[in-house]
């Protein structure tokens, strides 16, 4: 073992390469947080991954395509983390935490961070420490040593070149354009809110396999000129300081990013009553459930009186800025790693 203050880490993360969200950047960021602390960080994923992290990362390229049970996966991370000899491997989402499990050795501590709500948290029993992106998996989580910590987000420097937002008021969403994100819901919602609040746009944000069905559903309920479907943006935090409202119409979320990313650029939220949201937002911002109406209804009534929407939130930039950084998160995993 290396010296608590400078650590070998391995970080796991075990999606198969198709796609880059919250969780994969969250590992990123950590990744690089921890080399500048001098540690020595190590990453075991996917090889399309590897220009994700930064020079000072060392990563490993391994099969994650392949399923969890496959057992070249499993020898493949072993024998990786054998050669490396770590100090903590820090496994991120489900996978990532069985092959953690199954492949442990006694001279490293295993940590898995959960990001999303699942239906059993049995994996992560078998982890010498878990960290919980919010509350309510921290309540669902039955490792007896628990850790709380919400995501953070880089802070963006304001760019020159501001994104050509259409409309006097304008309103974000964003996403992988998939069910699970509720942006049909929106586009629903969105109808009633164009006829009350005409001056008010929608740009959303993202990619994924439902884009074209929900290009269609906008120019089927009339909102082409409403709705602006933008792609993905890689900083998106930078257009978020522009924006007046972000939008999140998620059926499920562990921690969404994007709540980091708004508030502290200094964007108000609206959401459905889904994970992080819950524990951070103002009653007022949240829906009273998940359904079109309830969404439309909170929205007419922030857009209405923005001011006043962003002011009841004011609060939370300040606390977004001091603790929902990179740099909090980091210093409170580090403090997890070291206990």
């Amino acid at each position: 073992m290396t010296s608590p203050a400078q650590l070998t880490i391995a970080l796991l993360i075990g999606t198969p390469g198709t796609t880059w969200g919250g969780m994969e950047q969250h590992t990123a960021d950590l990744a690089g947080a921890l080399a500048e602390r001098g540690h020595s960080v190590h990453v075991l994923g996917h090889k399309t991954y590897r220009d994700k992290f930064p020079a000072g990362v060392r990563f490993h390229p391994c099969p994650m395509s392949l399923g969890r049970k496959n057992l070249w996966l499993r020898w493949k991370i072993q024998r990786t983390l054998l050669r490396i000899r770590p100090d903590v491997v820090h496994a991120h989402g489900n996978k990532a935490a069985n092959l953690a499990a199954k492949t442990k050795q006694a001279h490293w501590q295993a940590v898995g961070t959960i990001h999303g709500t699942k239906s059993s948290t049995r994996i992560f029993e078998d982890l010498d420490k878990v960290i919980a992106v919010s509350q309510a998996i921290y309540d669902q989580t039955h490792n007896p040593n628990k850790h709380l910590i919400f995501n953070g987000v880089s802070r963006q420097q304001s760019s020159s070149a501001a994104f050509p937002f259409k409309g006097d008021i304008k309103v974000v969403a964003a996403g992988r354009l998939e069910a699970v994100k509720g942006f049909d819901k929106l586009l629903q919602a969105w109808q009633r809110v164009r006829k009350t609040v005409p001056q008010a746009h929608l740009t959303v944000f993202g990619e994924g396999s439902l884009k074209s069905r929900l290009v269609a559903m906008t120019s089927s309920k009339g909102l082409t000129n409403s709705v602006t479907f933008a792609g993905f943006h890689e900083n998106i935090g930078d257009i978020l300081q522009h924006a007046d409202l972000l939008v999140i119409s998620s059926e499920r979320e562990g921690f969404p990013y994007v709540l980091a990313e708004a508030l502290v650029a200094g964007c108000p939220v609206l959401s459905t009553p889904v994970s992080g949201c819950q524990e951070l937002l103002p009653a007022t911002a949240l829906t009273r459930d998940f359904s079109a109406e309830a969404i439309a209804d909170r929205l007419v009534s922030a857009l209405k009186d923005l001011h006043r929407f962003k002011e009841s939130q004011k609060g939370l930039f300040e606390y977004a800025n001091n603790h929902l950084t990179v740099d909090a998160m980091t210093d409170a995993i580090v403090a997890v790693y070291q206990a």
